[in-house]
């Protein structure tokens, strides 16, 4: 499947929704008619398959592929809901160093020619999971709380693909997409979370969408069920949106506006004084 696409899911401080955001993406995407597999690289503590409901599943892992104790599709987990939908869980008994570049990139090779999206839950940190989703990410969704310690971590983490990924060796770009998570414009009011433009401001990169803080997104983590395969929500609507501005099918990003209901944000600001 040439038009395949690796996109990595980042974030330099843990906690900020990766793993939920993950499990929200591929499980749209896969709800739209594209076949997506999701790839826990946080090897040690595998979370994914959690979120995705799928623990008791578990037989064979990414690291057992990677050292030929297992074929990838012994490893790979169907997904009950979603016959479109596939999870590579991580190993909770190795430790990172199992991770070789050329066992990843054999098992990357492997799913671009089965599916038309890989997404790949990276740790977080830039620790060897970390680096190693990192490196083959072709595009990358960044998530951020709207706190200032999120906020300049993503920095970090932005830097570092702009520098160590694979096709930023080769001179080109990882395409960069920005998820802001947890956001609630009440505290934003107050002053107790970073605003939309000052988040733009220090991260100078397109906005995915923004995802409010919701007991949704952690009720369906409890229940292992993706949050856009969940009851309607808040979260739910936020997340689907957010897939069809990375399908390109939506220009604008709808973000949680005010007490009466959801506005768009059409003007983006990327710089100070500058709009797009």
């Amino acid at each position: 499947m040439n038009n395949a696409k690796v996109i990595v899911v980042t974030s330099g401080k843990g906690g900020v929704g990766k793993t939920t955001s993950t499990a929200a993406i591929g499980a749209e995407l896969a709800r739209r008619g594209h076949k997506t597999v999701v790839v826990d690289f946080d090897v040690g503590l595998r979370n994914l398959d959690l979120v995705m409901g799928c623990e008791r599943r578990v037989i064979y892992d990414f690291i057992n592929v990677v050292n030929d104790e297992a074929t990838l599709s012994q490893a790979l987990i169907k997904d009950k809901r979603e016959p479109n939908l596939y999870i590579l869980p991580a190993s909770q008994t190795r430790n990172k160093d199992a991770l070789t570049q050329e066992g990843v990139e054999r098992i990357i090779d492997a799913l671009k020619a089965e599916f038309k999206f890989i997404i790949c839950d990276s740790p977080a940190g830039i620790e060897r999971g970390a680096l190693m989703a990192l490196y083959f990410a072709e595009e990358a969704i960044i998530v951020t709380n709207p706190e200032v310690s999120s906020v300049r971590d993503s920095d970090r983490i932005i830097g570092v693909l702009n520098s160590e990924s694979k096709l930023a060796k080769e001179g080109k770009e990882v395409k960069k997409h920005l998820l802001i998570t947890r956001y609630s414009p009440d505290r934003v009011k107050r002053g107790e979370m970073l605003s939309i433009d000052d988040i733009q401001e220090i991260l100078a990169t397109e906005l995915l969408g923004i995802i409010p803080e919701s007991q949704a997104v952690l009720s369906a983590s409890n229940q292992g069920v993706p949050v856009t395969l969940n009851d309607e929500s808040d979260a739910r609507v936020s997340y689907r949106n957010a897939v069809s501005k990375l399908l390109g099918e939506a220009s604008d990003v709808q973000i949680p506006g005010t007490s009466k209901g959801w506005g768009f944000l059409k003007n983006i600001r990327l710089f100070k004084g500058e709009t797009v």
